[in-house]
């Protein structure tokens, strides 16, 4: 059955979407910080250190018509920095962003088919050049069970992951390691990013995003602005268009990526839309909370 045999497929995508979307207008912060040094102007955050965002992930493929499949997570937080992860020698703080993203499955795929997924990943981020120091991820799916970590070196250049089986201890972890220059996102951090950025109508340019252990140059570009509906009001919304799929690219073979985000100082995604031969997946924004204003 088409859930049987795609849902990790699906369970990546849902994440992927929202995150997506910052792939949009970054391509000049992420060359003002290519090198190594300290970044002496702090980043302004649109949005506040205990922000949470919810999604619903609705599929449709034939005669299923907007069946939901799972609810997806993201939180912010800013936290002490990890021995691993503390650069305070660097940045003059020992305090890091912490992004998590937390997909699950629910709805039909639990009643009728009995797919059941969990995953959960963890960006930790300097707060003073937005660049990702280390992710960590969760990977559930039945009785499967994985966890990794990522761990960016920017003195060296290099991304080292290394995937592990709980279940299975005595297995040898999988590790791969890339090179990469500059300022690097995972899946995770690049969502926040792009919210730190300006966006306009038009745009077309890069970001580089790491995943598993891989580097990416995802191109992207801003097709459309209009009004739209939403849980925060009728609003208006950019539609971005990253290019996700194809050789080289985070997803093999052929679809489309399409995301709206307000016009506005926040940036808050609010529906994304994914299609190829497995079907279509919708995401829509269900709520969003946070008890503090946006900070430097």
């Amino acid at each position: 059955m088409i859930f049987a045999m795609h849902h990790r497929s699906y369970l990546f995508l849902a994440v992927l979407l929202l995150c997506a979307l910052a792939l949009v207008n970054a391509g000049a912060t992420v060359g003002a910080a290519s090198d190594h040094r300290r970044t002496e102007t702090p980043v302004v955050l649109p949005f506040a250190p205990d922000e949470e965002l919810v999604y619903e992930g609705e599929f449709t493929r034939a005669l299923l018509r907007g069946v939901d499949i799972a609810d997806l997570r993201f939180t912010a937080t800013l936290e002490p920095a990890s021995p691993t992860t503390d650069r305070s020698h660097e940045k003059g703080t020992a305090k890091s962003l912490h992004f998590t993203v937390d997909a699950v499955s629910k709805g039909i795929l639990r009643k009728l088919f009995g797919v059941r997924f969990h995953q959960r990943i963890e960006s930790i981020v300097d707060p003073a050049s937005f660049a990702v120091l280390e992710t960590k991820k969760l990977d559930e799916q039945g009785e499967r069970r994985r966890t990794s970590e990522a761990v960016f070196d920017r003195a060296t250049g290099k991304v080292v992951w290394t995937e592990r089986d709980p279940n299975n201890p005595a297995r040898e972890p999988r590790v791969i390691s890339s090179p990469f220059t500059g300022s690097v996102q995972d899946i995770a951090s690049v969502f926040y990013f792009l919210r730190t950025q300006p966006l306009a109508l038009g745009k077309s340019m890069e970001i580089t995003v790491s995943d598993s252990g891989r580097v990416y140059r995802i191109p992207h570009k801003v097709v459309e602005r209009k009004m739209m509906k939403t849980v925060v009001g009728e609003v208006a919304v950019l539609k971005v268009e990253p290019e996700i799929f194809g050789e080289g690219r985070l997803l093999q073979g052929r679809g489309k990526l399409f995301i709206w985000f307000t016009d506005d100082a926040r940036h808050i995604p609010v529906r994304a839309h994914i299609s190829n031969e497995l079907g279509t997946l919708d995401i829509k924004l269900k709520s969003i909370k946070s008890s503090a204003k946006p900070q430097a």
